[in-house]
């Protein structure tokens, strides 16, 4: 539940994007929460609710326990700062509008630099089926080649890769996610660092792990591909992540 708007707030914004914001700012507490930062290095987006060429974003410079409501960016799908100037990441302009130009479902999208998902993108198809953790994720699992960061063909190649799938490994670089509510995209991104760290806990041991049987994993594949269209998708972890957040009496509503 978001506080209530400002009156100079109610003047500048609809309901539906204070919403959102609040929804935004909570998820970079809640990352900052799991330890999923690389100081001011990554970055999380939402598209504004009734303006699908328009998103909001950090504000370069903030860290994630910095970050409210009311400093979040918003941004055109142009590189235009819309409202009070302030500066962004470019290289995270370039990977979120080029997500949103290219998948208008997705409403939300997450970038990390984690030491499991950099760890995995260091590999080509790194993620094998050899857990319940690999199993949440690898039918939706997507690699992209690393491009020149900030330019217009990684915006555009960027773009085309996420054609194939929400979860995607960047190769030599991160992992990043999206969906169509922030709920969902951040399960998708919990789900896709689990996978990765087992995967890499796997490439320590001195044995070849179990491979889960094809038959099982399709299976799963099937259950997950029909979770992920639910909106709902992600809702629960969500609230109980909310509920945590709000009581350590972090202010990010406003």
């Amino acid at each position: 539940m978001s506080m209530p708007l400002t009156n100079q707030q109610a003047g500048e914004m609809s309901e539906a994007e204070w919403q959102t914001r609040c929804d935004l700012a909570a998820l970079y507490r809640i990352v900052n929460h799991f330890g999923w930062t690389d100081l001011l290095q990554t970055h999380m987006s939402a598209r504004v609710p009734g303006e699908p060429n328009t998103f909001l974003i950090n504000r370069l410079g903030d860290m994630f326990d910095e970050i409210c409501a009311s400093n979040l960016v918003k941004m055109d799908l142009d590189g235009h700062v819309i409202g009070d100037p302030a500066r962004f990441n470019k290289a995270g302009f370039t990977i979120h509008s080029g997500i949103y130009k290219a998948r208008p479902d997705a409403n939300c999208i997450m970038h990390t630099h984690t030491r499991a998902g950099a760890g995995v993108s260091l590999l080509r198809n790194a993620l094998r089926p050899i857990s319940q953790d690999a199993l949440h994720v690898i039918d939706d699992v997507v690699y992209h080649e690393y491009g020149i960061p900030a330019t217009q063909e990684e915006c555009d190649a960027l773009g085309q890769s996420c054609l194939k799938g929400t979860s995607v490994v960047l190769l030599n670089h991160g992992l990043l996610t999206f969906g169509p509510t922030i709920h969902g995209a951040f399960e998708r991104l919990y789900l896709l660092e689990r996978a990765c760290e087992v995967e890499l806990i796997a490439r320590t041991l001195n044995e070849p792990p179990v491979m889960i049987a094809e038959h099982i994993v399709q299976h799963a594949a099937v259950r997950m591909k029909k979770m992920r269209s639910s909106d709902e998708f992600g809702m629960l972890d969500w609230q109980a992540l909310l509920r945590l957040i709000n009581r350590s009496g972090e202010d990010y509503r406003r």
